[in-house]
């Protein structure tokens, strides 16, 4: 039998090896004549720290020894070519520096002088691309480093990217959702907003993304494209896709939305029919009115609203997305009621009764049995509350809301005077009114309640806030501040003030640092957020907003 010559082992494996079972049971080579002198030097006192020593030298002796990879004419033709040219406008010299120092911001900004940075990049992505404006191309791959961590930031940093953006992300895997996300700009789409490839390649948030802005540019499109793989897929993904249908939300989409009752998912089909009762004109919506005008009906007097509710679930009121077993544990009856009344178009009751929102709300309501019984009226209430939510009736949410809050009569202070009474959801009934008009009601309720009870009323209001909503939210802040309470029982509404309070207000702000007691609570928060109204006043200075 011929001699064979035993195959050399691989030092990298055997270090690999000897890593997996432990220097104690796997003890390191010994040195070779033909190692290197670095090898030789290495102390083996230690076996753990050795092998790491080795393994750090063979790494080198490996890379040293690498040849590159043959590249394909495909990927030679893509190096080349150089990117397209954006003629939009190149930011002004002091936003672009301003845009570096946002973009490596990780933390909170100096201690009692300014917000989390990292927190403003929105306001400025979003001011910028409003502009139609550019970033210079050094600052584009650390955009585009910020928006893959960020998935908020992407619309607004792939639309200012642009192109360059584009063209960089096609060569660095890192930034491939940057060709997946469609987001238009002023001058029209900054991505293939016309080429459907994402909704039949992309990941599921793309796709919804992709839907979504395709909606609000060509529902017909939007709709012809979610039909054409709707029974293949699966029910969470129907769930959300139906979502998308909001967005220009027509009678043109009501034999979809009438077939999706017939979904095998049962929030499939509630969502269809939430969708499909916020169309006065729908025939969902026209059985919902006939059952509705039999619960509710006006007394022969004209002093009450007499109420019947249904007295069970049937079939057809099921298949309009009627739960017959309340989820949040409700009376059957109830939940029954609130639904049926809810999905009803609420010009219903005016065209019944001859009657506005204000005088249906002011009348007092009673069981058709007993007109006595108010137990109802809060049922009735609610359920109109959310209708005008879901049909987005300014009248109605008006009326429910209530006139603006005015201080107590004779009162030292508006912070005594009761709250209104609770009909849904205020923040959303105000979501329904103009902007102004919403900004106005949350003034005048902070200038009466104070902050306490104002978190969700000022996230339904328009950032930045208006110059009186400004006023009223120092001014109640101040109050705060002199009362004793501590500034972190304030922090969400802090938080949403360095966002959104215009920055017009920093020298009232200042005002307060200035006057508060020195090296307190409130002097470093007020100082903090003077520093930050001030930086968000230069940063939109910057950008000609």
């Amino acid at each position: 039998m011929p001699l064979t010559t035993p195959t050399p082992a691989d030092p990298w494996e055997t270090l690999h090896t000897t890593a997996l079972l432990g220097t104690d049971r796997r003890p390191l080579p010994p040195p070779a004549a033909d190692d290197s002198p670095a090898h030789l030097a290495v102390d083996r006192t230690d076996p753990a720290t050795a092998l790491l020593e080795l393994a750090a030298l063979e790494t080198v002796r490996r890379r040293a020894g690498a040849l590159p990879a043959p590249v394909s004419e495909a990927v030679t033709a893509l190096l080349a070519a150089p990117a397209p040219e954006d003629h939009r406008p190149e930011l002004p010299a002091p936003a672009a520096r301003r845009l570096t120092l946002l973009l490596g911001s990780r933390g909170a900004g100096s201690p009692g002088t300014l917000a989390n940075l990292a927190e403003l990049l929105p306001q400025w992505l979003a001011t910028a691309r409003a502009r139609g404006l550019r970033p210079p191309a050094a600052v584009v791959p650390a955009l585009l480093d910020a928006a893959r961590g960020r998935t908020e930031l992407r619309p607004d940093a792939v639309a200012l990217a642009g192109p360059l953006g584009r063209w960089l992300a096609a060569r660095n895997a890192d930034w491939r959702f940057v060709l997946r996300t469609t987001a238009a700009g002023p001058g029209g789409p900054a991505g293939p907003a016309g080429d459907n490839h994402l909704w039949h390649e992309g990941l599921f948030a793309e796709r919804v993304t992709h839907l979504t802005a395709l909606r609000r540019t060509d529902p017909a499109a939007g709709l012809a494209l979610l039909t054409s793989t709707w029974p293949t897929e699966r029910a969470e993904d129907r769930l959300l896709f139906l979502d998308a249908l909001q967005d220009g939300l027509s009678l043109a989409d009501e034999p979809f939305l009438e077939a999706a009752l017939g979904d095998r998912s049962k929030n499939v089909r509630a969502t269809a029919a939430e969708l499909l009762s916020t169309l006065p004109g729908s025939t969902l919506a026209h059985r919902m009115a006939e059952r509705a005008r039999a619960a509710v009906r006006l007394s022969d007097r004209g002093t009450h609203l007499l109420v019947t509710p249904p007295t069970e679930c049937d079939a057809e009121m099921q298949r309009d997305g009627i739960p017959p077993k309340s989820p949040t544990g409700r009376g059957e009856r109830a939940w029954w009621f609130g639904e049926v009344i809810a999905a009803a178009p609420l010009s219903l009751w005016q065209e019944s009764t001859g009657l506005t929102p204000g005088r249906l709300l002011g009348l007092r309501v009673g069981d058709s049995i007993d007109e006595t019984n108010s137990s109802w009226a809060d049922d009735l209430r609610e359920a109109w509350a959310r209708a005008a939510v879901r049909q987005h009736d300014a009248d109605w949410a008006r009326a429910l809301l209530g006139p603006a809050p005015a201080p107590a009569p004779g009162g030292r202070s508006g912070r005594t005077a009761r709250a209104p009474r609770s009909t849904g959801a205020p923040a959303k009934l105000l979501s329904v009114l103009p902007p102004a008009e919403r900004a106005a009601w949350t003034a005048a309720f902070i200038e009466v309640h104070g902050l306490g009870e104002a978190f969700q009323l000022l996230g339904a209001c328009a950032a930045p806030w208006t110059p009186p909503l400004s006023t009223a939210v120092v001014a109640a802040l101040a109050r705060a501040a002199a009362s004793g309470a501590y500034p972190w029982s304030h922090s969400g509404v802090l938080g949403m003030t360095e966002r959104a309070l215009a920055p017009g207000a920093a020298a009232a702000v200042e005002e307060l640092a200035a006057g508060a007691a020195p090296a307190g609570a409130w002097a470093e928060t007020f100082a903090r957020l003077a520093g930050t109204l001030r930086f968000r006043e230069a940063m939109l200075a910057e950008l000609g907003a």
